[in-house]
């Protein structure tokens, strides 16, 4: 076998491999196009805490390497998690901005790894939430500067109100 052979062979192998994550992307995108956030926030919501974020991913609940994608939290994206006395905003760069009311909110806890990122111990934020139809999905969060520690609470805070039936 030639050089120019064993490198037709490589080529054609990657562009093969290319091809079948392209069409893979395709069909999760297709799969999920019935699945879509809350867009807009309320207007009267209280602005609690703001926090720069980097979003990593919305998965299946409880699989943490099986992505959905939920628009717009599709891609990975810098932005900014506001927290009010109503719920959550993602407010991601180049997307409007979600809002989770605290009556989606199921339960905010701390994770290690998700599709596409592994982290030191508890560094990510995972919030679980019902998307359409009372599914339930995580979406993962990475603060850029601050410890998770420091939102936790008021996260758990507005799942209990969920919870509860109260508004908070």
């Amino acid at each position: 076998m030639t050089r120019e052979l064993a490198g037709l062979i490589m080529a054609a192998a990657a562009a093969l491999i290319l091809l079948a994550m392209f069409f893979a992307w395709r069909a999760r995108l297709r799969r999920d196009s019935g699945l879509s956030a809350p867009i807009g926030v309320p207007e009267h919501a209280e602005v609690t805490a703001r926090q720069e974020i980097l979003y990593v991913a919305t998965t299946k609940h409880d699989q943490p390497l099986e992505r959905v994608a939920i628009r717009p939290l599709t891609y990975r994206a810098r932005g900014e998690l506001v927290l009010t006395d109503r719920g959550v905003a993602l407010s991601l760069d180049g997307a409007p901005t979600v809002f989770l009311a605290s009556g989606r909110l199921v339960a905010a806890d701390r994770a290690t790894v998700t599709i596409d990122r592994v982290v030191e111990r508890d560094g990510l934020i995972r919030l679980v939430w019902r998307a359409a139809d009372g599914i339930l999905v995580d979406s993962f969060l990475r603060l850029a500067s601050a410890d998770p520690q420091q939102i936790l609470p008021e996260l758990e805070r507005l799942c209990a109100a969920s919870e509860n039936g109260v508004n908070p």
